[in-house]
């Protein structure tokens, strides 16, 4: 009978959480921490923001709009059947020049890796909500470009000749290298993660910026073979708020 009792007034207690929470939210004008709410990439990051881009994948004309209405330059991409395991039908291209007036450039380098429409999605995001304040922060610079190791990739995790298929076999996932500012330096994760203590702050926070946005985020900070780069996705545990973060 106690124990009844006390679960109950567990339950009532989460009730009236998740209520004051709820009216919290709504009355301080954060739509983007309720996940009924529609997503909106210009807005700022909330608390379901992670969930809204992970439920993009697979869902190409969804996210595609939500990539016109925030005047992302992209290029969709044919589908790719590259196995049972492998390939994309939601495949983009972000674009480093757009002839469409106003339109907001995202450059990586290389250019135009494919990478599934989520996935851009949260990359925009993470560029103008974390990347680009963390960088006038620590450098007084603006971010000029993303190295990175590439989106796709028809492979197992680690490359593994069994197991689990990789996230980046669907283009789900996306590994940063480091990062160009406007004044022609670099900041590299290989080189930097342990390096001075400005440059690895502004490593870590943008890492914590991205557990935000994505599913899975790795870092040096998780093992070895992380040690050169950030590696992103949007796994579909991400959608239940499921994610990682290391």
């Amino acid at each position: 009978m106690l124990l009844i009792r006390a679960l109950r007034g567990l339950l009532f207690l989460s009730l009236v959480g998740i209520t004051l929470f709820l009216a919290y939210a709504v009355t301080r004008g954060r739509p983007e921490d309720l996940p009924w709410t529609a997503f909106d990439l210009s807005r700022p990051i909330g608390l379901s923001t992670g969930g809204k881009v992970a439920s993009l994948a697979d869902r190409l004309p969804a996210c595609a709009a939500q990539l016109d209405r925030a005047g992302v330059a992209y290029r969709a991409l044919p589908p790719l059947d590259g196995g049972p395991s492998c390939g994309y039908a939601d495949g983009i291209a972000l674009a480093s020049a757009s002839r469409r007036a106003g339109a907001r450039r995202i450059v990586l380098n290389p250019a135009a890796p494919p990478m599934s429409c989520a996935v851009a999605a949260g990359l925009a995001m993470w560029e103008w909500h974390v990347v680009q304040p963390a960088a006038l922060r620590h450098f007084g610079e603006q971010v000029t470009g993303i190295d990175h190791y590439g989106a796709y990739s028809c492979r197992r995790t680690y490359g593994a000749a069994a197991g689990r298929w990789s996230e980046h076999a669907t283009a789900d996932a996306f590994d940063v290298a480091g990062f160009r500012l406007a004044d022609g330096r670099r900041v590299s994760v290989q080189d930097d993660w342990r390096g001075t203590a400005v440059r690895a702050a502004f490593l870590r926070e943008v890492r914590d910026g991205a557990c935000r946005l994505f599913s899975t985020v790795l870092s040096p900070d998780y093992n070895e073979a992380h040690s050169d780069h950030i590696h992103v996705d949007v796994a579909a545990r991400g959608r239940l708020g499921g994610g990682y973060c290391r």
